[in-house]
């Protein structure tokens, strides 16, 4: 099993460990803190022994990193990796955001049904069925979410059941929800956000959310 350090600090940017296993252009580290894609959050960019990594894939308890053809390495080795981590903050601050903003269309909205769900470097986006335009409703989610932000709250991540590896979040008071991201530290830090609603079919309904650098 992978030891996922981005979990115990998921503001580390370096990690020496070594390689645990090789298969051809896919290898495995002991621990890591170089994130794969999970929950709508895009995987990390960054190096492994000074190799770029152009695959980061979850298998179960474990994560397969494909490197460049000819790496050269082999199990056993000292292996340094290093995170993209202005990449990896924009992913933290917009996936709170995006789950802020779906804990209050939630409570705001009735019927809605989260479907689907993405977290990328210049946006977040959920989508949602729903037979009516959200719109009308839009500055209010994004005053109420924003409020959350301001307030500048404590965030908790922890595991509910290590053995299985699920986690939450929590923002006491608030809301406890299930997710195995990385998150920040404090709902402050997510920043200004702004949101805006894309048609993406009958029935159904996209909310996008963009930072809003100063």
């Amino acid at each position: 099993m992978t030891i996922k350090r981005f979990w115990a600090d998921p503001y580390q940017t370096e990690l020496a460990t070594r390689i645990s296993r090789v298969d051809g252009e896919r290898m495995w580290l002991a621990e890591t803190i170089f994130y794969a894609f999970s929950g709508g959050q895009e995987s990390d960019s960054g190096r492994i022994a000074g190799h770029p990594v152009r695959l980061a894939e979850r298998q179960g308890a474990d994560i397969a990193y494909t490197l460049d053809a000819g790496h050269g390495l082999q199990a056993g080795d000292a292996a340094m990796v290093e995170i993209d981590w202005p990449r990896r903050y924009r992913l933290m601050r917009l996936h709170f955001a995006a789950e802020l903003v779906l804990e209050v269309i939630c409570r705001q909205v009735d019927g809605v049904e989260k479907i689907g769900a993405h977290i990328a470097e210049d946006k977040a986006r959920i989508d949602f069925a729903l037979d009516l335009p959200i719109t009308p409703l839009l500055a209010d989610i994004a005053a109420a979410a924003q409020r959350l932000i301001n307030d500048d709250l404590p965030i908790v991540s922890a595991f509910s059941d290590e053995a299985a590896g699920r986690r939450y979040w929590e923002l006491p008071g608030f809301a406890r929800v299930p997710c195995g991201g990385t998150h920040l530290k404090r709902s402050g830090e997510v920043g200004r956000i702004a949101l805006k609603r894309r048609n993406i079919g009958k029935g159904k309904e996209r909310v996008e959310i963009y930072l809003l650098e100063p």
